[in-house]
């Protein structure tokens, strides 16, 4: 279903689209930022909300927490908004003191995405970047596709091409609670298969080479409450909570194995996260208060992203163990991410 809705900041009305599947999955979307607005999913006789959002949608539109946006061209911070490729540095512009983050203040989360095609359980987003976009080199071209499968599964289908040697790393910022109500999160389990993390200096960028998560707070190898370990050192205190990217076991990376695992407090709702990328960013919501929410202001932690991707300030570290992020011409990006919901 399509209709309209507000204004967007370019003047246009945005386009609205409901996908709806037969396993009790309902998601809605906006072109403007290729935007996740909604998504509820049948729990027993209940329908739950499981998506961070606002009312009025013109919220969308001034809050800064990226709240089910596309983002792009590069996800997460790029250190210093400075890159170097054979030689060639590459100045971006920055939007977070000096670094960049999720692809600058003008990034893929606050342009409109044409409509390339639609069904009932399906839509596509494309969107055209050019040279110098936000300081990135080269054209390029991205498709961002939603697709709810059988077996409560939300399919995000990731395509890009470039005519000159670009850093890509698309996600989606979606916020979850899987309680469907304006709860801590920190209530809910969380598993993670990443034996990996990178620790972060003051200014968020990752400092020295990934680390084990083994014997820190950081390990959720076994199925654990995100309060158990909340704040237990000092790199959850620099970020205020989680807000660390950790380096995927390999047997994630062609969906073979379930990368995370978050349930709900309730123990009603489980979500289950697959994924091609090689890193997944966990982000307890530190800094959520204030942003506009459905039904007045959210507060810290009431929502969690699990944003799959490749590791921050990749173009910068071509050391680190997982596939090369500069995207070439003739290659195509092509990654997806599965959220399977299963219900107790």
């Amino acid at each position: 279903m399509s209709s309209t809705a507000p204004l967007c900041p370019d003047g246009r009305p945005a386009r609205l689209i409901e996908l709806t599947h037969s396993d009790g999955v309902r998601l809605t979307t906006m072109d403007w930022g290729a935007t996740w607005l909604s998504c509820r999913v049948a729990v027993g006789t209940e329908e739950r909300e499981v998506l961070l959002g606002c009312s009025p949608l013109e919220d969308f539109f001034v809050q800064k927490a990226f709240l089910g946006a596309a983002i792009g061209r590069y996800a997460n911070r790029i250190g210093r908004a400075r890159m170097a490729y054979h030689g060639k540095e590459y100045v971006l512009t920055p939007n977070e003191g000096r670094n960049q983050l999720h692809g600058g203040p003008g990034g893929f989360d606050k342009q409109r995405w044409r409509v390339l095609e639609q069904g009932s359980s399906h839509v596509t987003f494309g969107i055209e970047s050019p040279d110098g976009d936000q300081g990135f080199p080269g054209n390029l071209k991205a498709t961002l596709t939603y697709r709810l499968d059988p077996g409560a599964r939300i399919a995000l289908e990731y395509i890009a091409t470039v005519d000159a040697p670009c850093p890509v790393n698309l996600t989606n910022h979606a916020y979850f609670n899987l309680d469907g109500d304006a709860t801590d999160i920190r209530e809910h389990s969380l598993f993670i298969r990443g034996r990996k993390y990178l620790p972060i200096g003051e200014d968020l960028i990752p400092v020295g080479p990934l680390a084990e998560v083994g014997g820190t707070s950081f390990d959720f190898s076994t199925p654990k409450a995100i309060r158990r370990d909340f704040l237990a050192d000092e790199q959850q205190r620099i970020a205020r909570g989680y807000d660390h990217a950790y380096l995927l076991d390999p047997e994630c990376r062609e969906m073979a194995a379930v990368a995370a695992t978050a349930v709900s407090a309730d123990g009603r709702l489980a979500m289950d996260v697959y994924t091609t990328k090689p890193a997944l960013q966990l982000y307890s919501g530190n800094y959520l208060a204030g942003v506009p929410g459905r039904s007045g202001p959210y507060a810290a932690h009431q929502g969690f992203a699990l944003e799959t991707e490749f590791l921050p300030d990749s173009p910068n570290h071509p050391e680190w163990p997982q596939p090369d992020c500069w995207l070439k011409p003739g290659e195509t990006y092509k990654y997806g991410t599965v959220l399977a919901f299963r219900t107790k």
